[in-house]
């Protein structure tokens, strides 16, 4: 065994590079920059308090780490784990409607879903049997919001929202990677010169994990726990599948998302509502930018792992740099993190005409932000979206066949 670990070793530091290591990094302020403003909104929308808060990104972060960590050694592959930027979003909305614990049982069951399909091989089937027209429906109705609020940021603040809305347009084009990571900077370097920015509280301390006894409601259950498991599957581990797959990794997908969930259920109790698959991130490390031998650029997975971990150690700190930031800049920051995925998702929901009428349905029940028997609008739009689309297939398949009996006879 000792010989193993030392093999490996010396593998690592022969595969070690620094472009490696920087590759990792960059995912590290990609992941930072954009998506944990989300988690921060979804804290103060559930009245979570900074405790809480520095426990979630505790959990997030050294739940990424460990288990990228993990997965890059034992696949010698550069597997990015991250949070579900969705599910958080989809949070925004729904921890001011149910009780801590019981949203913490909802991870819990979206975990054990998670672990199932990638048990038992489902997962690739699953992906092709839900409509994933609705699915990207859903997704953008959950999305909407965090746009609109991007741009009635400018309202509030705009020398703040207007930087980083403009620095996200124009870094699209010159350099995409940099497109939320630069503005962001920018967008607080204004905020410090216009005295909006309060770093006074802000002290290098380290987390502490609160652990959260799950409660089981089984209307909140099933308002929560089947849309993040849904987003969560369909936004991030297909697509941070197919990033790995694009990059030439023929990489076994059940058993990593299987992984995945089993870590979602070890930090749920601390925060983490979903861990998953990385797709932007992975995209970075698995790319020729961080190695040209693809058998090396595993390193970059572990570089990530390793800082995701040590940031997340300093989760209290972390937290305290996202309280001294106006409400305005976290709202443009949000928003703009979560243009790419609106875009897709719209793009996704509306390619085909014949979906139409069922995608509008689930996209505009979502955001509608419906309640109704104590179940939230992700649910309603999955469902109403995908009877819709049952009904007007049945209709269309009955039509077809009078036609072709009419033409019979």
């Amino acid at each position: 065994m000792a010989e193993a670990l030392g093999g490996g070793a010396r593998r690592v530091w022969h595969d070690a590079s620094l472009s490696a290591v920087v590759a990792g990094a960059v995912a590290v302020v990609v992941s930072f920059a954009g998506p944990l403003t989300i988690v921060v909104q979804a804290a103060h929308a559930g009245g979570l308090g900074e405790a809480r808060l520095s426990s979630w990104i505790w959990a997030i972060a050294v739940g990424s780490g460990v288990t990228g960590l993990v997965l890059s050694l034992r696949h010698r592959v550069p597997v990015v784990a991250a949070w579900s930027t969705p599910g958080a979003a989809l949070l925004v909305t729904q921890l001011d409607e149910m009780p801590y614990a019981t949203a913490v049982g909802a991870y819990l069951a979206a975990a054990a879903l998670t672990v199932l399909v990638g048990v038992t091989g489902w997962f690739d089937a699953l992906m092709r049997r839900i409509p994933a027209a609705v699915v990207s429906a859903v997704l953008a109705g959950i999305l909407l919001r965090f746009g609109l609020e991007a741009f009635r940021a400018i309202e509030d603040a705009p020398a703040v929202a207007g930087v980083m809305l403009a620095g996200y347009v124009v870094l699209q084009r010159v350099a995409p990677r940099y497109a939320i990571a630069v503005p962001l900077v920018a967008a607080v370097a204004v905020a410090a010169g216009t005295g909006t920015l309060s770093l006074g509280g802000v002290h290098l301390a380290l987390a502490t994990p609160l652990f959260t006894v799950p409660a089981w409601p089984g209307e909140a259950l099933v308002s929560l726990t089947l849309p993040l498991f849904l987003v969560t599957m369909s936004a991030q581990n297909a697509p941070g599948v197919g990033a790995l797959r694009e990059a030439g990794y023929e990489v076994p997908s059940g058993p990593l998302v299987r992984d995945t969930g089993v870590a979602s259920a070890v930090f749920a109790p601390f925060g983490a509502h979903a861990l998953n698959l990385g797709a932007i991130t992975a995209a970075i490390c698995a790319g020729p930018d961080a190695h040209e031998d693809r058998d090396r650029r595993y390193v970059a997975g572990l570089s990530c792992g390793a800082l995701y971990i040590v940031v997340g150690l300093f989760g209290t700190t972390v937290a305290g740099l996202f309280a001294a930031l106006p409400p305005a800049l976290i709202s443009a920051a949000a928003g703009v993190a979560l243009l790419g995925a609106l875009g897709g998702s719209l793009s996704g929901a509306f390619a085909e005409p014949r979906d139409r009428t069922p995608v509008l349905v689930a996209f505009l029940t979502t955001a509608s932000g419906l309640t109704l028997a104590g179940l939230g609008a992700a649910f309603w739009g999955l469902v109403l979206g995908t009877l819709c689309g049952a009904v007007l297939r049945q209709t269309k398949q009955k039509t077809n066949s009078t036609e072709e009996a009419v033409r019979r006879e």
